[in-house]
């Protein structure tokens, strides 16, 4: 696999500091720390499976990290949102988001954006990002985001949970060779309907939060790196109570 963002000549010593710590990271290295350092990362959504996405990708050593996102801190669903604290309830997720990523790493850039994302301001949103990660709950946001992926030609990486099971998959608007286009309508929408869960239901579902986050913050480095293989045009779907994991191939697009 080619890695999607050239490294850096060299890493300044803030940086060496930052990112040392993160040199035992399988098949990284120095080389792939200088590339994550010059990557550019936009996360849509920063509470649920966002919130752990962005902590993984700041200790990834990711140099810049755009958060799009409308809502702000609640106190119902601090269980779940690794990134926010009790003394942020009522701020916006993003500026709650900044203060943690740059109290895990210092020298990321955070750029927040306190708005909606729609079809009509998605593609200006992403210009420039050398992968986007879409953990909104909403099908129609996620149509948005994917389209103004395709349109500018950036892999997109997504994922999100539903009760006791996640899903997560990366997928291409261009492919590379080999690889056949996947179909966006099959990524079903996550309902958030129902009963108000237990403790016990909110520590299985924060549990199953911060594993997600961690699969899609892994395939960002994937890809930006060129480290291993992603999950090209596979679902990978978790059980979180029966703690198993399978892959489920997505139907390839229909080509003239």
């Amino acid at each position: 696999m080619q890695p999607l963002v050239a490294p850096t000549p060299s890493l300044d010593p803030a940086e060496l500091v930052r990112t040392a710590r993160h040199a035992v990271l399988s098949g990284i290295g120095e080389e792939g720390q200088r590339r994550l350092a010059a990557s550019r990362v936009v996360v849509v959504g920063a509470g649920g499976v966002g919130s752990p996405v962005l902590l993984a990708l700041a200790a990834a050593g990711v140099g810049t990290i755009t958060v799009i996102d409308d809502d702000v801190v609640e106190l119902t669903n601090l269980q779940r949102q690794l990134a926010h604290r009790a003394e942020d309830v009522g701020t916006a997720k993003t500026v709650s988001a900044e203060r943690a990523i740059t109290a895990l790493s210092p020298g990321a850039v955070v750029v927040p954006k306190t708005i909606r994302l729609d079809a009509a301001n998605a593609t200006g949103l992403f210009e420039g990002a050398d992968v986007v990660v879409d953990t909104s709950d909403s099908f129609g946001t996620r149509r948005d985001v994917a389209a103004a992926a395709e349109a500018l030609g950036i892999p997109l990486v997504w994922g999100a949970v539903q009760e006791w099971h996640a899903q997560a998959t990366v997928f291409w608007s261009a492919p590379p060779a080999g690889h056949a286009p996947v179909v966006l309508a099959d990524l079903f929408p996550i309902g958030t309907e129902g009963e108000p869960p237990s403790c016990a239901q909110v520590g299985v579902l924060g549990a199953l939060c911060v594993q997600v986050g961690g699969i899609l913050a892994g395939e960002v480095v994937k890809l930006v790196t060129g480290a291993g293989e992603p999950l090209l045009g596979r679902l990978a779907v978790i059980d979180a109570l029966a703690a198993r994991q399978h892959e489920i191939a997505i139907r390839p697009a229909v080509t003239a």
